[in-house]
């Protein structure tokens, strides 16, 4: 379906079908067992639908037709609109890790070495929390496996050139 339909027009009908429902991302993902944002991830056609999943999501928005959710289990092209960084709020995001990154990077190399955060074995959750001053906060928390860079030895190559 995606090959006949474009990734836009799919993800439109599956936000049309969430507004339908009057349930919220975090309602959803409390119905299915997810994170709120992987909720979002799969209504935009940014992650896979797993088949294990399939009845908690159809479960959680009934008018969600076979055929979307087929859909939704295929790998998804996880692609972005380069215009996105205008928008308000992905603009900030992005000012926030590029600002504190090189402090974040450093963190991590001290508490775990040399290496990087997954983004693939990765969770994402947005959270909503009163301040201390009892303002509304927002709380975004990254949950990536560490991945530790490895020293490259030829000998730990796996090569079809090497004699048997």
């Amino acid at each position: 379906m995606e090959g006949s339909q474009s990734k836009a027009t799919i993800s439109s009908r599956l936000q049309i079908i969430k507004q339908k429902s009057g349930k919220s991302y975090n309602q959803i993902a409390e119905e299915t067992g997810l994170t709120n944002v992987y909720v979002a991830q799969l209504l935009k056609r940014q992650a896979q639908l797993k088949p294990e999943t399939a009845p908690k999501l159809r479960a959680a928005l009934p008018d969600l037709p076979e055929e979307l959710l087929r859909e939704m289990m295929k790998p998804p092209l996880r692609s972005y609109d380069p215009n996105l960084i205008q928008e308000p709020t992905v603009y900030r995001l992005n000012e926030a890790v590029m600002h504190f990154g090189e402090s974040i990077k450093e963190i991590i190399n001290e508490e775990f070495g040399d290496g990087i955060m997954s983004a693939i074995d990765f969770y994402c959750s947005v959270d909503k929390v009163k301040g201390l001053d009892g303002k509304e906060r927002v709380v975004v928390t990254f949950d990536g496996k560490y991945l530790p860079y490895t020293e490259q030895k030829s000998e730990h190559m796996v090569s079809r050139f090497k004699q048997q």
